[in-house]
């Protein structure tokens, strides 16, 4: 069959329940052909388009009648969209010939092959429809104040029953749905039709003695779905036997959806076994606190499946039955190839590199983006599963960008928040994705959505009104906690409250803190101060910089090694007093776009090394691996300085991690932290940089050598009361009361006419 429906007052109305059963309906029975018919323009209809929880049309008809293109990639249909242009004498040809009549207002609005115009009904005189007829055009005439001079002998219905035609299917196999007189002329074709719910009157009139037209009760989606049962077009069964039966709600009431387990798995001797997670990702311990007091809930992540493996993949298993008794991992099963597609090669390749403003570096492969797709579904579903009735569910990061759109469908009774801890860049970054349209309009179907710093959070609305009418409802100040103008990060004002499409969804900055109670258990082990000591013994004499951080192009790593060269060579004074220690965590070995950059940091650190190296002395010492978070936190502590340069960031948790030490130790250390970092927004206190200009890098890097200790201990106090202040747990709570305040609001309202 085909379904060819108005969009406002008729697709997008109704009640929620009945909008989402249609959808559902539509997107499982593929055999169903969806067409558009509107009076809008092709460029209004884009933004509903890029609505996640609304099916894909195969067709529209825009314009009212005027212009007829494939739903999917937004084509002229050949040859009916030439044979009306060759009707049509031009947009300035018919403006300026109706410009001799004062009573018609033209509608600025997006409009081809038609002149649209708002006038009282006794201004569509004689004279107007004579001049439109020696135009060879004709007049249209709806809800007494809408006027559309149009190609003669095309409407809504002319164009639809020519695209039947086309596609060569039977009159009786088309459902016509509208709700004005403006849709009149879909009826008027002889198809099967309904004319929803609160129909303009003038419409039901008009249709009042017609037997294959359904005056519905229902409004909306709510008649269409009337009409398909009255009809029979799925059969004696009605809809209800073609409706797939929503699995039984699970039972947690928070349900964390990240990328990792909350524990690790290993194979010891072909059997899998579960262990601590040994990464120094504090995140995760908190993620884990939430579910200390008994709590159910679900941490939904993936785990990777061989399916020739036995024994047969567990969905559910435990996390820790003493600390978290309401807890249970929901892991999803994965191939090897799809995680290292889905993670380690789109992820990284393409979504990465665009993320922190290195677009150029990109790589968009359709086929990837169909397995991050699917991965994505395979996320959503399995949360769905889990989640009790008006649950909370907790998205993490780019990764997961599309859950929220299939979530939305299955289970529009949630209440959908997102982290995002990756950097969000400005609309002309972003939009060089391929499916930027796709990514926001799922990220729209979230209730609330929480950025690092105010600047990320107003870059996505930046995206999103590109995408998507949007009006903001909410603003407020960043100051006195961020910064406004002292960085390259910083703004005075953020959006916090927009609503699109009738939804309202509220935005926050939330940079991640630190667990300081996690730093200071370190300190206190004997493994760490024994360490500490023998580096202290091993560098005395020597002033200690510091830089940790993976290998990735995003980190300015080479930059700073060429700024440190640069250093050295104005200041020989420096020479034997002053050391780089540089500790660079690889990439992983499937992650080969990262060989080039390690190859040529090897080759400047030999080269340093090289020019300025004396006997006893080590300008740059390079260590490439993964360091355990002890030995870390013992490298912090004896470090006079602490060298964060990354060229973007979306916050950087090493430098907070290197303040909380210097602070618990009674040291005086200074941090030299770019200022495209988020953490430069947040952390008073610190020498910021601008880590793509070599000279300000050496220059800073000067100032925090040279700084005096009474304003390197100043300093240091004011970062350390933020980073104390603002940790990890305040972080979750804080994301999750913002959650919780917007439930006072509307979730829902009609698509705007």
């Amino acid at each position: 069959m085909l379904l060819a429906t108005d969009l406002d007052g008729t697709f997008l109305a109704g009640h929620p329940e009945n909008r989402q059963r249609l959808y559902q309906l539509i997107s499982a029975h593929p055999e169903i052909k969806l067409v558009f018919v509107t009076g809008r323009g092709l460029e209004v209809v884009l933004p509903i388009l890029s609505d996640p929880t609304v099916p894909t049309p195969d067709y529209i008809i825009c314009d009212v009648g005027g212009t007829v293109v494939d739903g999917k990639n937004r084509q002229p249909v050949q040859p009916l969209q030439s044979d009306i242009d060759a009707r049509w004498p031009g947009e300035q040809v018919v403006a300026e010939a109706m410009g001799q009549f004062p009573g018609l207002d033209r509608q600025e609005v997006p409009q081809q092959r038609r002149c649209s115009y708002f006038c009282a009904a006794d201004a569509v005189t004689d004279a107007v429809a004579k001049l439109a007829e020696s135009l060879g055009c004709e007049v249209l005439y709806s809800a007494q104040m809408y006027l559309d001079i149009l190609p003669r002998g095309v409407n809504k219905g002319r164009t639809l029953a020519a695209l039947v035609r086309y596609l060569e299917l039977e009159r009786d196999q088309v459902l016509v749905a509208g709700d004005t007189l403006n849709d009149l002329s879909m009826f008027e074709e002889g198809f099967i039709g309904v004319c929803v719910g609160e129909s303009e009157l003038a419409l039901l009139d008009a249709t009042r003695d017609r037997a294959r037209v359904l005056h519905a009760r229902h409004t909306g989606c709510g008649g269409i779905l009337e009409a398909l049962a009255h009809f029979g077009f799925l059969g004696p069964g009605g809809i209800d036997a073609e409706m797939t039966a929503m699995d039984a709600p699970g039972k947690a009431d928070l349900v964390m959806v990240y990328h990792r387990l909350p524990y690790e798995e290993v194979r010891e001797e072909g059997q899998l076994v579960r262990r601590r997670p040994s990464s120094p990702n504090g995140i995760i311990p908190t993620l884990l606190s939430f579910f200390a007091d008994g709590r159910p809930g679900s941490w939904v992540a993936w785990a990777i499946h061989d399916h020739r493996q036995a024994p047969p993949f567990e969905i559910h298993t435990e996390v820790d039955r003493d600390l978290y008794p309401g807890l249970k991992a929901a892991r999803v099963a994965l191939s090897k190839e799809e995680v290292d597609i889905f993670y380690k090669r789109f992820s990284k390749e393409a979504f990465w590199p665009t993320l922190h403003t290195f677009w150029e570096r990109a790589v968009f492969r359709e086929d990837d983006w169909q397995v991050f797709l699917k991965v994505n579904r395979l996320f959503a579903e399995r949360t769905a599963a889990e989640a009790a009735p008006d649950a909370v569910v907790w998205l993490h990061d780019y990764n997961l960008w599309m859950v929220p759109a299939v979530l939305r469908e299955l289970r529009p009774d949630l209440k959908i928040a997102f982290f995002h801890h990756t950097y969000f860049p400005s609309a002309d970054v972003f939009n060089v994705l391929p499916w930027r349209r796709e990514i926001v309009g799922s990220l729209l179907q979230c209730d609330y959505i929480g950025f690092h710093i105010p600047r990320q959070a107003e870059n996505f609305v930046d995206v999103a009104r590109g995408v998507a009418p949007l009006k903001v409802l909410e603003t407020r100040a960043c100051a006195p906690r961020f910064l406004s103008y002292g960085c390259a990060v910083g703004l005075d004002e953020m959006t916090t409250l927009i609503e699109v499409n009738g939804r309202r969804i509220g935005l926050g900055a939330h940079p991640v803190g630190l667990d300081v109670d996690r730093v200071q258990t370190v300190l206190e082990t004997p493994a760490c101060s024994a360490l500490m000591a023998t580096l202290r013994r091993e560098l005395a004499g020597v002033r200690v910089v510091l830089s940790v951080e993976r290998l990735d192009y995003t980190k300015g790593t080479l930059e700073k090694i060429i700024a440190f060269e640069q250093l050295l060579e104005e200041h020989p004074e420096l020479w034997g007093k002053v050391a780089l220690l540089a500790i660079c965590v690889p990439a992983a070995r499937e992650m080969t776009v990262y060989d080039e950059l390690q190859g040529r940091i090897e080759q400047a650190v030999g080269r340093v090394n090289g020019r300025f190296a004396r006997v006893g002395w080590t300008p740059v010492q390079f260590f490439f691996r993964a360091l355990p978070f002890e030995e870390v936190v013992a490298w912090y502590a004896i470090a006079d300085l602490m060298w964060i340069t990354p060229l973007r960031d979306g916050l950087n948790l090493v430098a907070k991690e290197y303040v909380a030490t210097q602070r618990l130790t009674g040291g005086s250390g200074v941090l030299v932290l770019s200022e495209f970092a988020g953490a430069a927004a947040e952390l008073h206190g610190a020498v910021l940089t601008n880590p793509h200009d070599l000279h300000d890098l050496k220059e800073k890097l000067y100032q925090g050598i040279a700084m005096n200790r009474a304003e390197a201990e100043s300093r240091l106090r004011e970062l350390f009361s933020v980073v104390q202040h603002n940790d990890l747990r305040r972080w979750g709570e804080d994301f999750l009361g913002a959650l919780a305040a917007m439930e006072g609001r509307p979730e829902e309202g009609a698509v705007p006419e």
